[in-house]
């Protein structure tokens, strides 16, 4: 069905597809603003802790986050990004604990508080706040995280520290023992539905300083719970410094029996570990059933005149259960032992195969339980009981178990002759590796982890506990309902699924289809481990029946090509929730563990390869804030906010790291002082992507005006985006001219740059700059011929054709040409160098369960994904006709 300009150019309004919307449509008459609000789970949750979202809010409709509401329901509300004229682009939203309606609309109204709001009180040496009758204090020095917690005005929690261990050799003998030590504390929010503060500094002990943490600190009205973000960086010497434990330790204090003192591990979703220090079950003499089914059930037992004389007068030579501990070494084991006291042996009391990551110790006066979430996926991880026979118990969350072996960050390989670069170009070409001797360093690379810590005024009933469990090992989620982020016009060019024509249920079955297979070879084949979760491989070995983990440049992806961003528009248009779950889990990967936080490398990302930091090519297009944006709007997630913001002067660091250096062939261009080579796509659009972001959330005008310096100086380009690099002034933000010569990348547009593009555009009116990049849309793909008729001889790449579809179906749109809408859709069908459309079932099964997907490799995946969703919004029309 051929498409005529006209419609072209109305998809292009009233779909969304990243044009400029002139100012007097947006001021047209609209209903009231509102936005419907679910659960990605398709249904409300038995337990919130706890709720943040994000909201978008179409250019000019809302003017004051503060004066949103969700009806009935208390929200506290605030504003994450503004439009050009001032109004609110994103607004953020907090529901209290305890509330899990099926669903909420956001609108403007007067927001309701909650029954017993936040209080944060401050002395010089604390912070205090209240949720109800709990109340956390939060020490502004020293190195204990939380000095305290109190429930009903009774002390139930003591202080709970950061701990750590470094041993200097990788068997991890005499390890120094470190504890986190405060440098700031910040009050980031103060209520009245939640409260953060910020908390930073390092690890010390004996004549050690390092693992600077940033940590925060969550407190939703209603909750007994503090939700802790834990974050921190890896500045240690690889080959002499060896983590071999790091976690979260709460200081509990224990009193009364010990019969009536309790340990509780969760072991599976159902299944608990519950035991009491001095077991009253069991014993060859009966107490009596009230006193068995209270200890039990976790209540204090009855008088114990009323026990058994042969059990009450013997108390004494019943053992008592000091130490707990239950370790997950592995993502499909967990072994849990307990012993009497130190120095006594440890006695194997049960085993798991996927522990949730929560443990409680406590009585009938109070306890504490900490989770932590992803604790089988981050293995190896523990939760541990020390002292419960005591008067104070340690109760501590292990991010690395101190019974697993030292973390071992040194590089996996040798120089291999490899010190000169005509050498590492030639193990480049067989490994796809571009190994550099001393490039890989793990200094420098981050972790945040997801804990959870209870004060409670008595030990929880079993279901609560796994009610608990279940809160922390998936946390429940609200998300805006697709249909109304798409109506914002926010992220570009993408559309909701569609499936009105057979054509277009094809392309979302496989699209379906595509974020199944890799959600399911995430565990299929084990990718877990505390630096390897939410990553993905790069490329399989249709030999070996094996992803390529071994092979150079084949391993871990590493965001190459774009990962990220197929995964979140995917969620962004579905809403669901396994795939907002791996995108979610790739983010929180992506943006630590692959990019470097401190050092030489700073503010850059690491190539693939098979370990996430061992290529030497580092990067912006792996640091590429454009990885985090939507997630970051979606949730308000301050950690990942604080990672785009130290992004935003990383193009110094190219000063010092050439990334084209070991480019063979001619003389290196000698720039001047502080002008460094740059290309278009996978330098400046990735961090255009911080500016951008940046200058939404603040709106400073220097990030708009570096954003315009830039777009300006391109546009002015005899040949604007087909020169593709030219040298970049770091002062002015502007590009010299390079010259008439053109030059085309495969790679320039596959890592956001279509998509960041598509809101600059969308954003600034920079008209050089618009016709620059619907020129280099329009001829990436052109026939060569046409191309040589007009620029002569082509120069550089014309790789991933299937994956370029996607600009050529944007300038179809903008332009409102349908004979480049057909050439966008044949181009798609077309599959060349990419994933194409599978016939028939494209898996194979294999003995042992596992699966292979035909043609696939994360790649092609990657921008098949991304071409399908931005063509179905573009060109939906052509890609029905063509095919």
């Amino acid at each position: 069905m051929p498409i005529t300009r006209r419609d072209a150019m109305k998809r292009t309004l009233l779909a969304g597809a990243g044009a400029m919307l002139p100012a007097q449509v947006m001021a047209q008459r609209r209903p009231a603003p509102s936005a419907s609000i679910g659960w990605i789970d398709r249904e409300a949750p038995a337990l919130s802790l706890g709720q943040t979202f994000g909201v978008p809010w179409p250019r000019g409709q809302v003017r004051d986050a503060e004066r949103l509401a969700a009806g009935a329901v208390p929200v506290q509300s605030w504003a994450t990004a503004y439009w050009p004229d001032g109004s609110i682009k994103w607004s953020a939203h907090a529901l209290p604990a305890g509330i899990a309606p099926a669903s909420v609309t956001i609108a403007p109204g007067r927001p309701a508080l909650p029954p017993a709001p936040i209080r944060v009180a401050e002395t010089t040496d604390a912070i205090r706040i209240s949720t109800g009758d709990t109340m956390w204090e939060i020490a502004r020095g020293g190195d204990a995280v939380v000095r305290s917690a109190s429930s009903g005005g009774r002390t139930v929690l003591g202080e709970t520290r950061l701990v750590a261990a470094v041993s200097a050799n990788p068997a991890g003998n005499d390890a120094v023992p470190l504890t986190g030590s405060i440098a700031q504390v910040t009050i980031e929010q103060r209520g009245p539905v939640r409260a953060v503060v910020k908390v930073e500094g390092w690890h010390q002990g004996g004549d050690r300083r390092m693992l600077p943490f940033v940590v925060r600190l969550y407190a939703y009205a209603g909750s007994r719970a503090l939700r802790i973000v834990h974050s921190f960086v890896h500045d240690g010497a690889p080959e002499q410094d060896f983590v071999t434990s790091l976690g979260v330790a709460a200081t509990v204090p224990m009193s009364g029996a010990l019969h009536d003192r309790h340990v509780r591990i969760a072991t599976g979703p159902a299944t608990l570990f519950a035991e009491a220090v001095r077991p009253l079950t069991g014993l060859r003499r009966d107490p009596g059933r009230a006193f068995r089914e209270a200890q039990v059930a976790g209540r204090a037992v009855p008088r114990l005149v009323d026990m058994a004389p042969a059990v009450r007068d013997r108390l004494d030579r019943i053992p008592g259960w000091s130490d707990f501990r239950l370790n997950q070494l592995s993502a499909n084991g967990a072994t849990l032992a307990k012993r009497t006291g130190e120095g006594r042996a440890w006695i194997d009391a049960d085993e798991a195969r996927r522990a949730p990551g929560l443990g409680y110790v406590g009585g009938p006066q109070g306890g504490a339980a900490i989770g932590l979430r992803w604790f089988w996926e981050r293995h190896p991880t523990g939760i541990d009981v020390r002292g419960a026979a005591g008067d104070a118990a340690t109760l501590t969350a292990w991010l690395w178990s101190p019974d697993a072996a030292p973390m071992d960050l040194r590089s996996y390989r040798g120089v291999d002759g490899m010190d000169a670069y005509p050498a590492q170009n030639e193990g480049l070409d067989v490994t796809y590796e571009d190994y550099e001797p001393g490039w890989d360093d793990a200094r420098g690379i981050a972790r945040t982890s997801e804990l959870t810590l209870w004060a409670l005024p008595a030990t929880p009933p079993a279901s609560e506990l796994l009610a608990m469990a279940g809160a922390v090992s998936t946390p429940p989620q609200m998300m805006a309902d697709p249909g109304h982020i798409h109506a914002a016009q926010v992220f570009g060019p993408w559309g909701l699924p569609d499936r009105s024509t057979p054509p277009r249920a094809r392309i979302e079955a496989q699209l379906a289809d595509l974020t199944d297979f890799y959600a399911g070879e995430v565990d299929r084949r084990s990718w877990y481990g505390f630096w390897d979760h939410g990553d993905v491989m790069h490329t399989y070995d249709a030999d070996r029946h094996q992803w390529r983990y071994d092979i150079g440049g084949f391993a871990w992806a590493n965001s190459e090509l774009s990962p990220d961003l197929w995964l979140w528009y995917q969620a962004l248009r579905t809403r669901d929730a396994a795939t907002w779950r791996l995108a979610e889990a790739m983010t929180r990967h992506t943006g630590e563990v692959d990019v470097y936080h401190l050092g030489r490398f700073k503010g850059l990302g690491t190539r693939h390869g098979v370990q996430h930091f061992s290529d030497s090519s580092k990067q912006p297009r792996v640091s590429n804030a454009a990885y985090r944006r939507i997630y970051y709007y979606l949730t308000a997630d301050d950690r990942v906010g604080d990672l785009m913001r130290d992004l935003l002067r990383s193009d110094s660091m190219l000063q010092t790291i050439e990334i084209g250096r070991k480019v063979p062939g001619g003389d290196r261009q000698q720039n001047r002082e502080g002008v460094v080579g740059m290309a278009f796509g996978t330098s400046w659009c990735s961090l255009a992507a911080a500016w951008l972001t940046e200058w939404e959330r603040t709106r400073n005008p220097y990030w708009r005006d570096r954003l315009v310096a830039g777009m300006e100086s391109i546009g002015a380009m005899p040949n604007g985006w087909l020169s593709g690099a030219a040298p970049y002034d770091l002062k002015t933000g502007r590009f010299d001219n390079p010259g008439p010569e053109i030059s085309f990348s495969h790679l320039n547009a596959v890592f956001g740059a279509v998509e960041v593009n598509a809101e600059l555009l969308q954003l600034l009116d920079v008209p050089g700059y618009r016709k620059a990049w619907l020129d280099y849309c329009r001829w990436y793909n052109a026939p060569r011929a046409e191309f040589v008729a007009v620029f002569g001889p082509r120069r550089g790449s014309s790789n991933l054709r299937e994956a370029h579809s996607r600009l050529t179906a944007y300038a179809a749109v903008q332009t409102g040409d349908p004979a480049l809408a057909r050439r966008a859709a044949a181009e798609f069908y077309s599959g060349d160098a990419g994933l194409g459309m599978v016939d028939g079932d494209p898996r194979t099964m294999l003995p042992g369960g596992q699966i292979e997907w035909r043609r696939v490799s994360t790649n092609a995946a990657s921008q098949w994904g991304l071409a399908a969703i931005q063509n179905l919004a573009l060109v939906p029309d052509a890609l029905d006709s063509v095919l």
